[in-house]
């Protein structure tokens, strides 16, 4: 065997190879196949808002880049006015008080920091709590720090929250991070006080830093408004909590979040940040701050429209058959799989009979076994598509 040959086996590092795939990749391939058979495909399997950036943001944004001292390095801890307005946001917004300077950092997205926060503040042979089902990076963030993964099962009979009492003491003790995400992806689930409070009690006896994904706060119908994290009492002492304007604003390809709470934890993540990258473009900043701080009605807009949507696949999902419930927030319809096939078994056959794509719950966790997810983020006539062809074929 040549030299080129034996570093073809050994190229990825042992890091990437204990990754699982990346649901999301596998999609692509499955959706690819169907169209170069000359399917016409309708996704309803990746959360990707399909509604246009709002045009007074997009205005912002080109008119920082026009300003010449806009195009060299950015601070990779982010501009204060930045950290300003994301301050003043959730004061507004969840009445929760933090210090620009060192309790909030911008993030290139927020799945930057979600994924890389373990290796901000653990040590290999550490234990990291994943929800199970949960959005893949919790658990390749853990793994690529060189850490122990340990699923928590979200099941529907606790409210897909994770049962913190039946974690045993051994596990607990060795645990550094739990995180949490509601409204949650994938199940669509909100979190109550209770809950919060006694992941708080939890983070405190163990020492356990609590990383809460919010990044769904915002989509929320009914008139619901899904709490912060950071609203519960001693929440900043124990954790942290990521936040975006993709979801919220239609920005998902402008890559602007941030992490925000636990001075410590914060400070750790923008030790990481610049040894890592140079911050993000600072258009693309004043833009998040438009965002935050400028004209509101086009999210509420937004929302609208995705309960619109959300009410017409619920209503014909139970025409087809299947039995669906409402999400009171999120971009996502999780729900029971109808047949006795696996979660994969069922969505290649609905992907083959029907073109139209939706995401087997095993990919977010064993725990999502059963289950089968829908996005919300396609217009309503091919939704409706769907539910014809769903209708006909199934």
């Amino acid at each position: 065997m040549s030299v080129v040959e034996e570093n073809e086996l050994v190229i990825k590092s042992k890091r990437l190879q204990a990754l699982p795939p990346y649901l999301f990749a596998e999609l692509d391939k499955a959706k690819r196949a169907a169209k170069a058979a000359g399917k016409d495909v309708i996704d309803l399997g990746v959360g990707d808002p399909d509604l246009p950036t709002p045009p007074h943001i997009i205005a912002k944004m080109n008119e920082a880049a026009q300003d010449v001292e806009n195009h060299r390095y950015s601070m990779s801890s982010g501009m204060p006015i930045l950290k300003e307005a994301i301050a003043r946001w959730y004061q507004n917004r969840f009445g929760v008080t933090l210090d620009p300077a060192t309790e909030i950092l911008p993030l290139i997205g927020s799945k930057e920091g979600i994924a890389w926060l373990p290796m901000a503040i653990t040590n290999p042979g550490d234990v990291v709590l994943v929800p199970d089902p949960g959005y893949p990076p919790y658990t390749g963030g853990a793994i690529l720090a060189g850490c122990e993964p340990v699923p928590m099962p979200l099941l529907e009979e606790n409210g897909f929250f994770p049962d913190l009492g039946d974690l045993s003491q051994q596990i607990a003790k060795r645990a550094r991070i739990l995180y949490l995400n509601y409204p949650n992806n994938p199940t669509a689930a909100l979190a109550s006080d209770e809950q919060f409070d006694e992941a708080i009690a939890l983070a405190r006896d163990y020492n356990i830093t609590v990383a809460h994904d919010a990044a769904y706060t915002e989509i929320a119908y009914d008139g619901i408004k899904p709490q912060s994290f950071l609203q519960r009492p001693g929440a900043k002492e124990v954790g942290v909590e990521f936040h975006s304007v993709s979801k919220t604003y239609n920005m998902t390809g402008w890559r602007v979040g941030w992490v925000c709470g636990n001075a410590e934890v914060v400070a750790a993540m923008s030790q990481m940040k610049s040894n890592l990258d140079s911050g993000i473009f600072q258009p693309l900043q004043y833009a998040a701050i438009e965002a935050l701080e400028g004209d509101q009605g086009p999210m509420q807009e937004t929302i609208a429209v995705y309960q619109k949507r959300r009410d017409l696949l619920v209503e014909g999902l139970n025409k087809v058959g299947w039995k669906v419930t409402k999400p009171a927030a999120s971009l996502y319809i999780w729900t029971k799989v109808p047949t006795k096939e696996s979660s994969m078994q069922f969505c290649q056959r609905v992907l083959e009979k029907t073109g139209v794509v939706v995401t087997p719950g095993n990919g977010f966790g064993e725990s999502g076994e059963g289950y089968f997810r829908m996005s919300l983020t396609l217009p309503t006539e091919r939704i409706e598509e769907a539910i014809t062809r769903l209708q006909q074929s199934l």
